[in-house]
């Protein structure tokens, strides 16, 4: 019996090495979304812009890139100049201004340019949670039957917008 414990450490260091090694080669950040497939949710914001209230009805119906962003972002600062060159090639951005505050957003627009067709503001981060966003920025490509088709996590650039790209239809 006493042999027998001897080998439960081996046994133990087996089974946790076997999970260790299934992980190998898994993009670490990737997270499934569970709106993709699904319609984008209902919601009711104000605009950064004109302080008019909006709601999933206001959306374009043609397909479009969701993108949330905020001013204490970092990593928006890089992802920025991106989606203005987008913007001028003529995608459609909705920009959702993510747990910021409107004088921060509205200077911020201001300085390095809009490339969003409506800014809208959600302060509290509801309509975020809704959309399972985990930060910023992050961004959801929705069809023109307003259906969530792809979710990016992270800055759009020039590398990975191709990939991007093949959900706008």
């Amino acid at each position: 019996m006493r042999k027998l414990l001897f080998f439960i450490p081996l046994v133990f260091f087996l089974i946790l090495g076997a999970v260790f090694y299934s992980q190998l080669g898994k993009d670490v950040q990737y997270m499934p979304s569970a709106l993709v497939g699904k319609k984008v949710p209902k919601f009711t914001l104000v605009s950064l812009g004109d302080d008019q209230l909006y709601t999933h009805k206001d959306l374009p119906k043609t397909s479009y890139l969701i993108n949330f962003w905020g001013t204490w972002c970092p990593a928006c600062h890089v992802e920025h100049p991106f989606l203005m060159t987008l913007a001028q090639s003529g995608v459609p951005i909705i920009g959702i201004d993510y747990k910021d505050q409107k004088d921060s957003a509205e200077q911020w627009l201001e300085q390095k340019g809009n490339p969003y067709q409506m800014v809208l503001m959600d302060e509290m981060g509801r309509f975020g949670v809704d959309m399972g966003v985990t930060g910023a920025p992050e961004s959801f490509v929705v069809d023109s039957s307003g259906v969530v088709v792809y979710r990016h996590q992270g800055v759009i650039n020039a590398e990975n917008w191709p990939d991007i790209q093949g959900y706008m239809k």
